[in-house]
């Protein structure tokens, strides 16, 4: 490799860390999609390794579950989730807790940036009309969301990309980080209650009379029977890509919905970053200096669940989680128990999202979508309440993991 391409690949790696360059108009995605076809136009890699270095099954499982949650979101499916949610609540910590869990919950099982986009617009505007302070149940969604989502390999992108290169059983998967998760979420929940503590002094308040809701029922039917089609998909052993193929080809089987209006919702700029990085990724695997570096954190780490998580939890804060992920694969190909280092990997770049606003992309969602609607989440407001959540929840599934293998 020359020195040019390892320059572009560190230029484009910082830009993606940042989300932009100086001066220029340009996002992750098009960091990410400009410095690949620049390490290919500089002989550092061929067109066609780049294409292989794509990962279709792990594109082809994204698309797939953004076209769900698409269909989800149009039948109105999150807009009664929230209402039950708010019609439950009369304290402020019920509806802090009610807003955690389904957060976290549904994250698991629809994409965390999906949850974080539907929900708040929704808290946004009852906390205000409730005449409560937005910003502890807006930090509430969004780090509950990365918890939650933590719990599955269909949770967020990171894991998608894990469950395919590593082979897991989903339900095994599934199975060892539930409890991590879920007590991560009374940790997300105490520790708010604690930080900011002013907005939760007992009080009882009643919920403001309910808007018209939009429910397109023959879609939230057929929405909810292709969620039936993934989870028989994955029961049955089919591939996880596969299986949300399924799903997702036949909701477009469809008289009313125009395509057109599912395609404009899926999130392409996503698509567009994995492919970048792929490519750049496996171009830097290549180096023999990166090599060098992967070989001596293997012999340092030496299996050791603490060393991993806090190395990878440190790797996903400068370089956000999914670009981490990709660099460590190589990393947790070669540790000695496979299965424990890609679920240690799994859980801290997906916990970790939560130290800084700008750890993970639904804590950004989360910040735009409120500032739109006039609240402003501040850095220091999140970290006050992050950081400690990160740190408790990194340290119990650090220890949860180290117990269990």
């Amino acid at each position: 490799m020359t020195i040019l391409t390892e320059l572009i690949i560190i230029a484009a790696i910082l830009g993606i860390a940042i989300g932009r360059y100086p001066v220029l108009r340009m996002n992750r995605a098009t960091i990410a999609l400009v410095g690949a076809v620049a390490v290919v136009a500089v002989n550092g890699a061929n067109i066609e390794k780049a294409f292989e270095a794509l990962d279709l099954h792990t594109l082809a499982l994204l698309f797939s579950m953004m076209i769900i949650s698409v269909n989800l979101r149009l039948s109105g499916f999150f807009g009664l989730a929230g209402r039950y949610i708010t019609r439950c609540a009369r304290t402020p910590s019920q509806l802090l807790a009610l807003l955690v869990f389904s957060s976290g919950i549904l994250s698991a099982l629809f994409l965390n940036d999906t949850i974080v986009l539907m929900f708040t617009p929704l808290v946004t505007a009852i906390t205000l009309d409730l005449h409560r302070d937005p910003i502890p149940y807006l930090v509430g969604i969004a780090t509950a969301a990365n918890i939650g989502s933590a719990a599955t390999l269909i949770g967020n992108p990171q894991n998608m990309m894990i469950g395919i290169a590593s082979h897991i059983d989903f339900f095994r998967f599934l199975g060892i980080l539930t409890i991590p998760s879920l007590i991560g979420l009374l940790i997300v929940w105490g520790l708010i209650r604690f930080v900011f503590r002013k907005e939760f002094k007992p009080a009882l308040f009643e919920v403001p009379k309910e808007g018209r809701l939009r429910v397109y029922r023959p879609l939230l039917f057929k929405s909810l029977v292709a969620t039936g089609i993934l989870i028989a998909g994955i029961l049955i052993k089919l591939p996880l890509a596969f299986a949300a193929l399924l799903a997702a080809s036949f909701l477009l089987i469809t008289r009313r919905l125009r395509p057109e209006r599912v395609f404009t919702e899926i999130d392409w700029s996503l698509l567009v970053l994995f492919s970048g990085l792929f490519v750049l990724t496996n171009t830097l695997r290549e180096d023999a200096g990166f090599r060098f570096v992967l070989e001596q954190f293997v012999h340092w780490a030496g299996g050791s669940i603490p060393a991993f998580a806090a190395a990878s939890a440190i790797l996903s804060n400068l370089v956000s989680n999914v670009p981490a992920v990709m660099l460590l694969s190589p990393v947790t190909a070669a540790m000695p128990n496979l299965e424990q280092a890609w679920i240690t990997l799994a859980m801290s770049s997906t916990y970790a999202g939560n130290f800084t606003l700008l750890g993970s992309v639904a804590n950004l969602i989360v910040a735009e979508s409120a500032k739109h609607r006039g609240v402003h989440l501040s850095f220091w407001k999140y970290f006050a309440a992050g950081a400690p959540i990160t740190l408790l929840t990194l340290t119990l599934g650090s220890l949860w993991l180290e117990w269990l293998y």
